[in-house]
């Protein structure tokens, strides 16, 4: 009977030492659960973001090459006249200065009559000149008031060579004719055809003498490739006019 107890204790102790042993397992399988866990988060998060970034890069170099074969804005037209070649004309503004002398900085017209005015000199004439000219001629000018003046001339704005595109395009207007332009030019600087546009006969006047002169441009051929000639060099003062 004692020994029967004695086993009896032993058995209810070990039972007891392996209940113990077993929640002591299970918590440090859970601790290891969520430790795993937390690395297995951090690995996917570190995946996602370098994902993330591969597909960024990914996408500016398919913009870079669309950009290449497929570009969103035109390349800009070279002009074809430079500043010294540009004539001064009746409408146009200038900046005239001389350096150290703040009287004689001013911004003025050229008037109907192709004068402009300058303090010390009065009435000086402008039009059909350069800048380059215009700057010369007010030096020598000067040069008997003022001991070795420094003269600038800007163009501030162009007024005299102005060109008009007017009917079904999304912006008509005047546009300074500030280089050399073409029908196909001028079309573009109106924004484009309108929806209702006639795009077969596109008609271009020009005054010489007084006298209309009338010019045809058809866009609908002119970008198969026939009637090159139709896209002409416009002149100061020539109307687009493109009808419904």
């Amino acid at each position: 009977m004692k020994t029967t107890g004695t086993s009896q204790s032993k058995d209810s102790a070990g039972n007891q030492v392996t209940e113990r042993g077993y929640v002591r397992l299970c918590a440090a399988l859970r601790f290891e659960e969520q430790v795993q866990g937390r690395r297995s988060r951090r690995v996917v998060w570190s995946l996602v973001l370098a994902l993330g970034l591969l597909y960024g890069q990914l996408l500016q170099s398919c913009a870079s090459v669309a950009d290449l074969f497929y570009p969103t804005s035109s390349p800009p037209i070279a002009s074809t006249m430079a500043p010294e070649e540009y004539r001064i004309g009746v409408g146009d503004k200038l900046r005239v200065a001389v350096w150290g002398q703040t009287s004689l900085d001013n911004v003025v017209p050229v008037r109907p009559d192709g004068m402009i005015s300058v303090p010390l000199l009065d009435d000086v004439r402008a039009a059909g000149l350069t800048v380059i000219e215009l700057k010369s001629l007010l030096t020598q000018m000067l040069e008997e008031y003022i001991a070795s003046p420094d003269v600038t001339v800007v163009m501030m704005e162009m007024g005299s060579k102005m060109i008009y595109v007017t009917g079904e395009v999304n912006r008509p207007g005047a546009f300074p004719l500030d280089r050399e332009y073409r029908v196909l030019d001028a079309l573009s600087m109106a924004g484009g055809f309108t929806a209702y546009a006639n795009k077969h006969g596109i008609k271009i006047i020009r005054y010489q003498n007084e006298t209309p002169q009338e010019f045809r441009f058809n866009y609908s051929k002119f970008i198969r490739g026939k009637a090159p000639q139709s896209n002409i060099v416009l002149r100061p003062g020539d109307t687009v006019i493109v009808s419904e």
